[in-house]
Protein backbone atom coordinates (compact mmCIF):
# COMPACT_ATOMS: atom_id res chain seq x y z
CA UNK A 1 0.00 0.00 0.00
CA UNK A 2 1.03 3.16 -1.02
CA UNK A 3 2.33 5.68 1.92
CA UNK A 4 2.19 8.78 0.32
CA UNK A 5 0.13 12.09 1.82
CA UNK A 6 -1.88 12.06 -1.90
CA UNK A 7 -2.56 8.25 -1.83
CA UNK A 8 -2.26 5.65 -4.71
CA UNK A 9 -2.02 8.57 -7.44
CA UNK A 10 0.41 10.60 -6.57
CA UNK A 11 2.32 10.57 -9.91
CA UNK A 12 -1.51 11.73 -11.85
CA UNK A 13 -2.03 14.30 -8.95
CA UNK A 14 1.61 16.07 -9.27
CA UNK A 15 1.77 15.63 -13.34
CA UNK A 16 -1.90 17.54 -12.80
CA UNK A 17 -0.88 20.15 -11.09
CA UNK A 18 2.66 20.33 -13.09
CA UNK A 19 0.34 20.95 -16.19
CA UNK A 20 -2.17 23.21 -14.35
CA UNK A 21 0.58 25.72 -13.45
CA UNK A 22 2.40 25.80 -17.29
CA UNK A 23 -1.10 26.30 -19.13
CA UNK A 24 -1.32 29.67 -16.25
CA UNK A 25 2.02 30.22 -16.67
CA UNK A 26 1.69 30.21 -20.79
CA UNK A 27 -1.61 31.93 -20.36
CA UNK A 28 0.07 35.14 -18.59
CA UNK A 29 2.16 37.91 -20.18
CA UNK A 30 5.63 35.68 -18.59
CA UNK A 31 6.04 33.72 -21.83
CA UNK A 32 6.93 36.37 -23.45
CA UNK A 33 10.15 36.97 -21.62
CA UNK A 34 11.01 32.81 -21.36
CA UNK A 35 10.30 32.27 -25.18
CA UNK A 36 11.91 35.52 -26.16
CA UNK A 37 15.50 34.58 -26.01
CA UNK A 38 14.81 31.64 -28.55
CA UNK A 39 14.82 34.06 -31.57
CA UNK A 40 18.49 33.39 -33.13
CA UNK A 41 17.44 29.85 -32.28
CA UNK A 42 15.02 30.50 -34.54
CA UNK A 43 16.49 32.42 -37.28
CA UNK A 44 19.21 29.18 -37.42
CA UNK A 45 16.51 27.09 -37.88
CA UNK A 46 15.83 28.57 -41.60
CA UNK A 47 19.22 28.00 -42.05
CA UNK A 48 19.42 24.71 -42.11
CA UNK A 49 19.10 22.44 -44.93
CA UNK A 50 15.45 22.05 -43.96
CA UNK A 51 14.58 25.23 -43.70
CA UNK A 52 16.54 26.02 -47.07
CA UNK A 53 14.40 23.26 -48.75
CA UNK A 54 11.17 24.11 -47.00
CA UNK A 55 11.52 28.02 -48.14
CA UNK A 56 12.27 26.73 -51.51
CA UNK A 57 10.76 24.03 -52.44
CA UNK A 58 7.48 24.11 -52.20
CA UNK A 59 6.43 20.67 -53.35
CA UNK A 60 8.87 19.05 -50.72
CA UNK A 61 6.97 21.07 -48.31
CA UNK A 62 3.69 20.04 -49.32
CA UNK A 63 4.68 16.17 -49.52
CA UNK A 64 6.10 16.82 -46.23
CA UNK A 65 2.89 18.21 -44.54
CA UNK A 66 0.75 15.90 -46.32
CA UNK A 67 2.82 12.82 -44.28
CA UNK A 68 2.01 15.20 -41.17
CA UNK A 69 -1.58 14.71 -41.29
CA UNK A 70 -1.55 11.51 -41.96
CA UNK A 71 0.82 10.92 -39.01
CA UNK A 72 -1.83 13.40 -37.40
CA UNK A 73 -4.68 10.88 -38.72
CA UNK A 74 -3.04 8.10 -37.18
CA UNK A 75 -3.02 9.55 -34.27
CA UNK A 76 -6.09 10.76 -33.50
CA UNK A 77 -7.39 7.18 -34.51
CA UNK A 78 -5.45 5.40 -31.97
CA UNK A 79 -6.50 7.79 -29.72
CA UNK A 80 -10.06 7.67 -30.26
CA UNK A 81 -9.96 3.56 -30.64
CA UNK A 82 -8.33 3.66 -27.39
CA UNK A 83 -10.12 5.66 -25.80
CA UNK A 84 -13.48 4.47 -27.25
CA UNK A 85 -12.48 1.37 -25.98
CA UNK A 86 -11.84 2.22 -22.41
CA UNK A 87 -15.43 4.40 -22.67
CA UNK A 88 -17.29 1.18 -23.88
CA UNK A 89 -18.32 2.74 -27.27
CA UNK A 90 -16.12 0.80 -29.51
CA UNK A 91 -14.78 -2.57 -30.39
CA UNK A 92 -16.37 -3.74 -27.04
CA UNK A 93 -16.50 -7.19 -28.84
CA UNK A 94 -12.00 -7.18 -28.50
CA UNK A 95 -10.31 -7.35 -25.14
CA UNK A 96 -9.89 -3.80 -23.57
CA UNK A 97 -5.80 -4.56 -22.98
CA UNK A 98 -5.29 -6.09 -26.43
CA UNK A 99 -7.00 -2.75 -27.75
CA UNK A 100 -4.72 -0.52 -25.38
CA UNK A 101 -1.63 -1.97 -26.45
CA UNK A 102 -2.02 -2.22 -29.92
CA UNK A 103 -3.31 1.56 -29.92
CA UNK A 104 -0.29 2.29 -28.21
CA UNK A 105 2.34 1.03 -30.44
CA UNK A 106 0.39 3.26 -33.53
CA UNK A 107 0.53 5.87 -31.18
CA UNK A 108 3.99 5.84 -30.93
CA UNK A 109 4.72 5.39 -34.54
CA UNK A 110 2.33 8.59 -35.04
CA UNK A 111 4.08 10.74 -32.56
CA UNK A 112 7.50 10.17 -34.38
CA UNK A 113 5.87 10.84 -37.64
CA UNK A 114 4.43 13.99 -36.71
CA UNK A 115 8.13 15.13 -34.72
CA UNK A 116 9.92 14.45 -37.65
CA UNK A 117 7.58 16.03 -39.88
CA UNK A 118 6.79 19.10 -37.57
CA UNK A 119 10.82 19.84 -37.11
CA UNK A 120 10.85 19.96 -40.88
CA UNK A 121 7.88 22.22 -41.05
CA UNK A 122 8.97 24.32 -38.65
CA UNK A 123 12.30 24.81 -39.87
CA UNK A 124 11.04 26.75 -43.30
CA UNK A 125 8.92 28.70 -41.38
CA UNK A 126 11.11 29.38 -38.52
CA UNK A 127 10.39 32.97 -37.84
CA UNK A 128 7.17 33.42 -39.20
CA UNK A 129 6.16 30.49 -36.30
CA UNK A 130 8.10 31.94 -33.57
CA UNK A 131 6.20 35.52 -33.61
CA UNK A 132 2.62 33.47 -33.82
CA UNK A 133 1.36 33.22 -30.36
CA UNK A 134 -0.71 30.15 -31.65
CA UNK A 135 2.24 27.99 -32.21
CA UNK A 136 3.52 28.25 -28.51
CA UNK A 137 -0.46 27.82 -27.92
CA UNK A 138 0.35 24.16 -29.76
CA UNK A 139 3.80 23.24 -28.25
CA UNK A 140 2.07 23.40 -25.03
CA UNK A 141 -0.57 21.62 -25.88
CA UNK A 142 1.68 19.09 -27.64
CA UNK A 143 3.95 19.24 -24.73
CA UNK A 144 0.72 18.19 -22.08
CA UNK A 145 -0.63 15.62 -24.44
CA UNK A 146 2.71 13.87 -24.50
CA UNK A 147 3.09 14.18 -20.87
CA UNK A 148 -0.88 13.22 -19.87
CA UNK A 149 -0.11 9.95 -22.12
CA UNK A 150 3.05 8.89 -21.02
CA UNK A 151 2.67 9.84 -17.12
CA UNK A 152 -0.55 10.23 -16.35
CA UNK A 153 -2.47 7.56 -18.67
CA UNK A 154 -0.28 5.03 -19.43
CA UNK A 155 0.09 4.14 -15.92
CA UNK A 156 -3.54 4.07 -15.14
CA UNK A 157 -4.32 1.51 -18.38
CA UNK A 158 -1.09 -0.86 -17.30
CA UNK A 159 -2.69 -1.95 -14.21
CA UNK A 160 -4.58 -4.34 -13.29
CA UNK A 161 -8.51 -4.04 -14.29
CA UNK A 162 -9.81 -4.31 -10.67
CA UNK A 163 -7.06 -1.84 -9.24
CA UNK A 164 -8.37 1.32 -10.96
CA UNK A 165 -11.86 2.94 -10.56
CA UNK A 166 -13.87 2.65 -13.90
CA UNK A 167 -14.83 5.55 -13.09
CA UNK A 168 -11.56 7.48 -13.04
CA UNK A 169 -10.45 5.67 -16.41
CA UNK A 170 -13.66 7.09 -18.55
CA UNK A 171 -12.58 10.37 -16.66
CA UNK A 172 -8.90 9.49 -17.90
CA UNK A 173 -10.24 8.40 -21.63
CA UNK A 174 -12.49 11.76 -22.02
CA UNK A 175 -9.31 14.11 -21.07
CA UNK A 176 -7.35 12.43 -23.13
CA UNK A 177 -9.65 12.92 -26.34
CA UNK A 178 -9.56 16.80 -25.87
CA UNK A 179 -6.33 16.92 -25.11
CA UNK A 180 -5.42 15.36 -28.11
CA UNK A 181 -8.11 17.67 -29.98
CA UNK A 182 -6.52 20.63 -28.79
CA UNK A 183 -3.38 19.68 -30.47
CA UNK A 184 -4.88 18.99 -33.81
CA UNK A 185 -7.28 22.40 -33.39
CA UNK A 186 -4.21 24.64 -32.00
CA UNK A 187 -2.08 23.11 -35.41
CA UNK A 188 -4.59 24.03 -37.56
CA UNK A 189 -4.99 26.97 -36.10
CA UNK A 190 -1.19 27.61 -37.33
CA UNK A 191 -2.74 27.36 -40.51
CA UNK A 192 -4.77 29.62 -40.91
CA UNK A 193 -2.86 31.81 -38.69
CA UNK A 194 0.05 32.44 -41.10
Amino acid sequence: MPTSLLGPYTRTILVAAVLAVTLGFALSGARVEVHGGLLPFFEWLETTWFGYVGKTWGAAFATIQTFHLLGLALLGGAVLAAEGRILGVVLTEVEQGLIISRCNAVFNIAMAILVATGVFMACGVAVKIYYLPVYWYKMLALGAGAGFHYLVRQPLVERAPGEVNPWLLKLMAVVSIMVWFTVAATGRWIGFSG
